[in-house]
């Protein structure tokens, strides 16, 4: 039978209560590994953090699901919002669940609640007089015949330092907040005419006048909070710049209504109503979220997102619920994060560039490396580059070579039997604080344990790692030093302080890491025997900070240990090069390239598949009386149709958009060469395909494959597995454009082939009832190693 859910917490009198959110992922799209460190990541670790503490913290987030990315997304997948949402929303959650984010409520902005308090605030806004009616020009589309919301205008950005090309609501590459009207050559998305400027009527949000409540809200908090010094940057200059009525409402349909009779066909802007998701997201938690969203004197409000979204939470959302006139639970810290940059190039969800969250499942390098990675190289205070390579020596030495060396080499000690080690039993350690050796490493071990929480409770997360790791390889040097292999049998009593001492310190690394990646903990501790539910916990309250300075406490003697595991897989360089190949480029050209190299699998094989043709028409072979095919009769017309030709290589590369195939000039006679496109790039070097004499097939039907028209095939012969293959070659003396013809033959597959050609008695060949072709040369088939060669087609089309 299921177990029930637990209740939803709720603030706790006397308690630490923390209330965690992260930026709410827009639904439209899969999610990157920049949108993932940049906040639900990063939120889950100080969530993971502050439980492991013994506070009281929640963790909210979900999708945010108006506005017109939605509508734009759904009129690209022929399907409603609300379909895209339920979409997109269900891949994000199983994005999350892979990456062990573990949220109290990962909800959605599409819900009653959200409705209902985003009516409750405007209506109180209403109320204080903080909303003002006024005529705005906006974009109108004589196409489509509709007002134009800000993400469905592209031009290009008005900044002058930038010039790039932008949306109508920012600029990704510089950005800078926009207004679609202030685009140069704005264009309609969907149409891709040009709009025209109308009056349209708005509510706005007197920013000017909150302007005073404001500040004195951000200079308070953002001392008290330790806010991050970009989010104070970026708050700083939309100060300076000056605050301007901000508009609330769009000419929509997906969205939440406007409550407001002259507004009725009208929807709240998605940066009005888009942060209130949170609240609305804890309603849905729990119907007592006040106690969460309007406790400020009891609950600590901590804040996860891009630099990006910094305005919108440390001046829009701040000035909306000040306006309110109510008593909220305003944000205390905000922890804001730079950009991932992804090899050479940015992230972008909009461009389907970079490693996104389904791609990293499907490397099946675990959850925990990924996470180690990602917050290893947290953008805190500038931008951060991913690349393949720095991953690979990240895992290999840091988590595999130092941390899952350290532990392996401990509890592979403890675990031997009797005679070499301790037989799984955790030995005793008297008087283990007057060892010299563990006396300096328990120094550094509580220095290292106070430099954690220190950056942890500040939320620099990227320190916090690096104090955990600097304590492996504190123990890894500890280790090294003790040599305690040889004082099993020289001294056991110092071995067992080692000993004891060490597997405390597993102990440890497992508690301290256990925000960072949390399955790793978990299969430390099963390898220690200790239950996670029970054992992992750094609470002051149960003393647990404080055995850091005496780390052979941790775990008692005589504890039992379980059986020890490697912990991490090393990356090799040829698992990094497939990486970097098959995430090269867009989502959109990774599917190309996909669907280029399964194109070129499939035509390489498909000479089965190779239809005859006379004059345009297609016939099958023909059959004797009686319904019985006659192999010679169709070998002799079948063949004879066949216009192969002695041809030269001029020049080969690889085909742009496609891993399998190479793209050649050949020469046959004519007055300019051929281009062909061939399927060999995995059988012959690119080197070995220059300026080489080879048979084509000319008479073959043109057919573009990815892109490229190939007018000829280049005649190959494999195994019969097709492990090997070889290209079909006449002899040096044979002339460039020299046809091959037939007349005749006799015998079977394996027997020789009888058949003079009119210019040279070079190369025959039999078409077979499977479709197949021997290539021959002198009445003998071309062999390999593995026997008779077939015919591999590197086209597909028809002869004509």
């Amino acid at each position: 039978m299921a177990s029930s859910p637990p209740p939803p917490k709720l603030p706790i009198p006397g308690r630490r209560n923390i209330l965690i959110t992260s930026a709410l992922p827009y639904v439209n799209n899969v999610p990157h590994l920049g949108n993932i460190i940049g906040c639900v990541l990063s939120a889950d670790v100080f969530a993971r953090y502050c439980r492991l503490r013994g506070y009281n913290a929640i963790y909210i987030c979900g999708t945010d699901e108006y506005g017109t990315a939605t509508e734009t997304k759904a009129m690209e997948e022929k399907c409603t919002p609300k379909e895209i949402c339920d979409k997109y929303h269900a891949i994000h959650n199983e994005v999350y669940k892979w990456f062990n984010i573990k949220f109290d409520k990962f909800g959605r902005t599409s819900s009653p609640e959200q409705t209902e308090i985003c009516h409750a605030i405007f209506h109180k806004l209403m109320e204080n007089n903080w909303l003002t009616e006024n005529t705005m020009q906006q974009l109108y589309c004589d196409m489509c015949q509709k007002f134009l919301a800000d993400r469905l205008v592209e031009g290009t950005c008005p900044n002058k330092v930038c010039n790039a090309s932008a949306r109508g609501d920012q600029c990704e590459t510089c950005s800078t907040l926009l207004n679609p009207t202030e685009l140069i050559d704005p264009k309609c998305k969907v149409c891709k005419n040009t709009p025209r400027i109308r009056d349209t009527d708005h509510l706005f949000l007197e920013l000017p006048l909150l302007r005073d409540k404001l500040v004195n809200y951000i200079n308070e908090t953002s001392v008290a909070g330790l806010w991050s010094q970009n989010a104070i940057q970026a708050t700083n200059a939309w100060l300076k710049e000056g605050l301007k009525p901000r508009c609330i409402t769009r000419d929509l349909k997906w969205g939440v209504p406007v409550p407001h009779e002259k507004y009725k066909d009208k929807v709240f802007y998605v940066w009005f109503d888009a942060p209130i998701g949170y609240v609305s997201i804890t309603a849905s938690y729990t119907p007592e979220w006040e106690k969460w969203w309007k406790n400020p004197d009891n609950v600590e409000l901590f804040q996860f997102m891009g630099k990006d979204n910094v305005p919108f939470h440390t001046i829009m959302f701040p000035s909306t619920l000040l306006g309110t006139g109510e008593k909220w639970t305003m944000m205390k810290t905000i922890s804001v994060t730079e950009y991932l940059n992804y090899e050479a190039g940015k992230f972008s969800k909009s461009k389907g560039i970079g490693v996104f969250g389904n791609d990293a499942k499907d490397t099946n390098i675990p959850p925990e490396v990924w996470r180690y990675y990602l917050l290893m190289n947290r953008p805190e205070v500038s931008d951060t580059l991913f690349t393949w390579a720095d991953l690979q020596a990240k895992l290999n030495s840091e988590l595999l070579n130092n941390l899952g060396n350290f532990i392996n080499r401990v509890l592979s000690f403890i675990a031997k039997e009797a005679g070499a080690g301790y037989d799984s039993v955790v030995p005793d350690a008297p008087n283990a604080g007057e060892h010299t050796l563990t006396k300096i490493l328990a120094e550094k071990t509580s220095k290292w344990v106070e430099q954690y929480l220190d950056a942890m409770e500040k939320v620099k997360l990227k320190q916090g790692l690096k104090s955990a790791m600097g304590i492996s390889s504190d123990g890894n040097a500890y280790l090294q030093e003790s040599q305690f292999w040889k004082l099993y049998k020289e001294d056991p009593a110092a071995c067992a302080i080692v000993m004891k001492t060490s597997v405390g310190l597993v102990y440890l690394l497992a508690c301290l890491l256990s925000p960072f990646m949390p399955s790793f903990s978990d299969e430390v501790l099963r390898q220690l025997n200790l239950s996670p539910e029970e054992n992992l916990s750094l609470s002051e309250e149960k003393g647990e900070i404080a055995k850091a300075k005496s780390p052979w406490d941790f775990v008692p003697a005589g504890h039992r240990i379980g059986k020890p595991a490697p912990l991490f897989k090393e990356l090799k360089d040829e698992d990094v090069a497939l990486h970097r190949e098959k995430y090269a480029g867009s989502q959109a050209e990774r599917s190309s390239k996909a669907a280029a190299d399964a194109e070129a699998n499939k035509v390489a094989n498909q000479l089965k598949g190779t239809k005859l043709s006379d004059g345009g028409t297609k016939k099958g072979p023909k059959k004797q009386s009686g319904g019985s095919k006659s192999k010679t009769a169709d070998a002799d017309i079948t063949v004879a149709k066949l216009d192969i030709r002695v041809g030269l290589i001029r020049k080969a590369e690889k085909h742009p958009d496609a891993d399998s195939l190479y793209v050649e000039e050949i020469d046959v006679g004519e007055d300019t060469p051929r281009t062909v496109v061939s399927g060999l790039v995995k059988f012959i070097p690119l080197e070995e395909m220059q300026n080489r004499k080879v048979c084509v097939l000319c008479n073959l039907k043109p057919v573009a494959m990815r892109g490229i028209k190939s007018h000829a095939m280049v005649l190959a012969a494999s195994n019969e597995d097709h492990t090997k293959v070889e290209l079909v070659e006449p002899p040096e003396s044979a002339a460039v454009g020299e046809r091959v013809t037939f007349a005749g033959y006799s015998g079977e597959p394996e027997a020789s082939l009888s058949g003079k050609s009119k210019t040279w008695e070079k190369l025959a060949a039999e078409l077979h009832s499977n479709g197949e072709l021997v290539a021959c040369y002198k009445d003998v088939p071309f062999t390999t190693s593995a026997g008779i060669c077939k015919v591999k087609t590197i086209a597909n089309g028809e002869i004509r």
